[in-house]
């Protein structure tokens, strides 16, 4: 189970981990550790550094400011970097801590609240394009909220509004279909 890079950084984090009353299973190919049947915390390697992820993070104190953010999308999850074993060392009180809140946190059982889709803004391009196309604005909003979420992700990726326009165009057909970004 231990990964090709990362051997002794990945180790430590395992055996902070085994101290808890979390249990280690493997999802995705990774050491996840569990509480009952809910996702806690999960060890990942990059190429230049491995996280303790939790799933909860966003609901951390994280009183160092260690935590980080995914990406721009995410809502829940956040990660503690390490570069080194003696990062990892040096750090080990604050990740107990943390691993300590997060088992506190899930045996509460509180929960993240996510952004609606109703929440989300909705680009400038897509508004024109639902004044163009009749029935558009229609199309879209009967679609689920999760495949509502992922084009308005797609969308506002773009950098440059031609290309928003040129991907909301794309995807006009899918959206009248009732299909999702990835679906055909």
């Amino acid at each position: 189970m231990i990964m090709s890079n990362w051997h002794q950084e990945i180790r430590e984090l395992r055996a902070i981990l085994r101290e808890t009353e979390l249990v280690e299973v493997v999802k995705w190919r990774q050491p996840c550790y569990v509480l009952g049947n809910a996702n806690v915390v999960i060890i990942s390697k990059m190429k230049t550094h491995c996280v303790l992820g939790f799933f909860k993070g966003a609901l951390l104190s994280d009183p160092e400011s260690v935590l980080e953010v995914p990406g721009p999308n995410t809502q829940s999850s956040r990660f503690m970097r390490f570069t080194s074993l003696e990062q990892i060392r040096a750090m080990t009180p604050l990740i107990k801590a943390t691993i300590a809140e997060a088992i506190d946190i899930e045996q509460r059982g509180l929960k993240v609240t996510f952004k609606s889709i109703e929440e989300r803004e909705i680009p400038g391009e897509l508004l024109d394009q639902f004044r163009r196309v009749d029935g558009l604005r229609s199309a879209f909003e009967a679609l689920t909220p999760g495949r509502r979420r992922a084009y308005l992700m797609h969308f506002t990726s773009a950098k440059q509004p031609a290309t928003r326009t040129a991907r909301i165009e794309r995807c006009i057909p899918l959206i009248f279909d009732g299909k999702g970004l990835n679906e055909r």
